[in-house]
């Protein structure tokens, strides 16, 4: 190769002018981000995009110039038009990253301003969940944007695209099948975002599984169940098939406990003892719902079902057990005989004569209207 038919007088004024412009412009994109940067900083929306801006810009401005010097340059130089397309691929990858990271700063932003570690975050959460999602669909067709602006710099390319449009036929029912999937789930993502049938650290039950909406993409969702495990689900799943959000307008929860006892148990007994130990548990009683309803009346036993209320379903099922453990432990130490069990009549011909006074008129219990 011989090297010295690229070394000429115009190749190497223009290539000084490319480092002089190159030192320049790299100097002066460190300036303006540092300006920027002490600037913003008062505010979160400018203090959060040049942060994220801020390696971008630094190599945008001086592949720009760059392609300025290439351009302004005599055509005949060697190797210049592999030079200009190189610096244009980079110029459209640069442009690319800069739309990502003002996408994400955007992101930060939204996060920052609605924050979901506070006590009624159902709004945030709303926010949350339709910017993450509509943010990364947005980031996606940036990317593909990218990318085929890239490829149409190459003519084979651009040849490619026109002789595959030309036979698109049986080919693109055979890709449009392939990527139903794929486009499923992008429209589903955007159905989520837009109805929002579920929330980031919504309440859900999926597939018989207590547990939290962790994490929402492009193409799936997480679910953090109650013991740690993550459950992943497509986003598909949540607009084609049924599922429980126990916190999709807010987060209080009626709760059931039932026990199972003898004919003989008072139950204005049990019931005081209900309403105290409701009583003794603030942080866990909301003070909305404490019933206790006889629910089944069978041959051997009657079954009692107690509602309770709390404030989330975390706290309900804490509340739940905390009723059933003690109702059992306050019919055992009190009431031991009232427990479920078989009888043998041994007195036979030998029973009381029945009451058959009035007895004195009670109101029934009543659950909360559903």
């Amino acid at each position: 190769m011989q090297w010295d038919s690229y070394i000429t007088r115009p190749g190497l004024r223009t290539l000084a002018v490319a480092i002089a412009v190159l030192l320049l412009l790299s100097l002066f994109g460190r300036l303006l981000t540092a300006i920027m940067l002490r600037l913003a900083r008062g505010f979160v929306l400018t203090r959060e995009l040049s942060e994220h801006l801020d390696k971008p810009i630094r190599l945008l401005l001086p592949l720009l110039g760059l392609q300025g010097v290439w351009q302004s340059a005599p055509d005949g130089l060697p190797l210049l038009e592999a030079a200009r397309h190189i610096t244009a691929l980079a110029i459209i990858a640069t442009l690319t990253w800069l739309a990502l990271r003002l996408l994400r700063g955007l992101q930060q932003v939204i996060e920052l301003n609605n924050p979901v570690d506070v006590s009624d975050n159902l709004r945030a959460r709303q926010i949350q969940t339709q910017s993450r999602v509509l943010l990364r669909t947005l980031s996606l067709f940036f990317l593909l944007i990218g990318v085929a602006a890239m490829l149409m710099t190459f003519p084979s390319a651009r040849q490619f695209g026109t002789s595959l449009l030309a036979s698109a036929g049986l080919a693109g029912l055979a890709v449009g099948f392939a990527a139903r999937p794929v486009l499923a789930n992008l429209i589903a993502g955007l159905q989520i975002a837009i109805t929002q049938p579920i929330r980031l650290d919504d309440v859900v039950i999926v597939e018989d599984e207590w547990g939290r909406i962790e994490e929402i993409t492009g193409t799936y969702v997480v679910v953090r169940i109650w013991d740690d495990r993550r459950l992943v689900v497509p986003l598909q799943y949540f607009i084609e098939k049924p599922f429980q959000n126990w916190t999709r307008r807010n987060s209080s929860l009626i709760g059931s406990v039932f026990l199972w006892a003898d004919y003989s148990l008072p139950l204005e007994s049990v019931r005081e003892e209900l309403r105290r130990l409701c009583k003794d548990v603030p942080e866990l009683w909301d003070g909305r719902v404490c019933v206790l309803q006889v629910t089944e009346a069978g041959e051997k036993a009657i079954q009692l079902r107690a509602l309770v209320s709390s404030a989330d379903s975390s706290r309900n099922w804490d509340l739940r057990c905390h009723i059933r453990e003690n109702l059992l432990g306050f019919i055992q130490r009190q009431y031991p005989q009232a427990l479920p069990q078989l009888r043998a009549d041994l007195a036979v011909g030998q029973k009381p004569a029945p009451d058959t006074s009035q007895p004195a008129h009670v109101e029934p219990e009543r659950q909360p209207p559903v």
